[in-house]
């Protein structure tokens, strides 16, 4: 096997902070068809997509679905490996057009005779005579987990040091938590995908123990510092959110839980990453591209101080 390809030559550092986005399932509500919808890169603002009628959701897969729900399988669906979609996901009709996005490509969606110490994998049905688990890391052959797992399930297995397929066939691995290539190695292993039931959701249902530590809103109507002065105090869980069609106040409006005037108060700092934008909309999925970029050096120089 062969290493695959690592960004400096730095000894990797462990990374326990994280940033995460919130994005308004509501942005595909208006959508024409499957196509146009498979082509939107997830809070569920779902007051307002009930009141769609079933033909207006070209996406829609069964009564229960929402914008939320698809936008979270569709993404699910591009963080897997391509090696593992087959075994983990049925045939969803929300997932017809999704071969037609460009792949994410992240350290994780590792080529067959590619090497790290890390390997996404889905635990098979055979088992091993003395105990544990074989799974499906996609490469030549089954590995051994020392584990029992039940079939089926996803894992990130521990390789070890040694890239051999000779040795790494004899002996038996371990699977380990999904956060530990991050933590540990300092690698970016993908992303995680949680459906929040709504824009309080996001905060109440949040799944560390101390919650977001900074917050981050984006609207045309929030503040407009420059990139290069914003300031991000040190964190731990950095959260940024963004609004679906109509805006981050449309969402506040439809969230039954929140009983705030401004939904600028739900946050530290409420932005407007483009400023003087002319058009009279953005859609979201470039304003996610906009702002990633925009918090970009003001999250490096926030990382910097650790």
């Amino acid at each position: 096997m062969q290493s695959a390809p690592e960004n400096g030559s730095k000894e990797p550092k462990g990374r326990s902070w994280t940033v995460s986005i919130a994005v308004a399932g509501s942005i595909v509500d208006n959508t024409q068809s499957l196509e146009l919808a498979s082509l939107i890169v997830v809070y569920d603002d779902s007051e307002r997509s009930a009141k769609l009628s079933a033909k207006s959701r070209k996406w829609k897969e069964c009564a229960a679905d929402t914008g939320g729900v698809f936008l979270a399988r569709l993404l699910q669906f591009l963080e897997t490996p391509q090696y593992l979609r087959k075994s983990l996901y049925s045939v969803h009709v929300s997932l017809k057009y999704a071969g037609m996005l460009p792949p994410i490509d992240p350290p994780h969606h590792l080529r067959q005779m590619e090497w790290l110490p890390y390997r996404e994998g889905v635990v098979v049905e055979k088992r091993p005579d003395d105990g544990g688990s074989f799974v499906n890391v996609g490469i030549v052959k089954d590995v051994r987990i020392s584990q029992f797992i039940k079939a089926g399930t996803r894992v990130t297995v521990a390789m070890g040091d040694d890239p051999s397929y000779k040795k790494l066939y004899a002996r038996k691995l371990k699977a380990v938590p999904p956060t530990e290539p991050r933590e540990k190695s300092g690698l970016y292993w993908g992303f995680s995908v949680r459906l929040a039931s709504s824009l309080s959701g996001v905060f109440t249902e949040c799944p560390f123990e101390d919650g977001y530590d900074y917050t981050i809103g984006t609207s045309e109507h929030g503040e407009q510092p420059d990139s290069s002065d914003l300031v991000i105090p040190s964190f731990k869980h950095l959260l940024i959110v963004f609004g679906g069609v109509t805006g981050l106040e449309h969402s506040l409006k439809e969230d039954d839980n929140l009983e705030i005037e401004e939904v600028s108060y739900l946050f530290d700092r409420y932005i407007n990453v483009c400023p003087d934008q002319g058009s009279r909309t953005i859609r979201t999925e470039e304003a996610i591209l906009i702002a990633l970029q925009f918090f970009k050096k003001p999250i490096q120089r926030s990382c910097s101080k650790r």
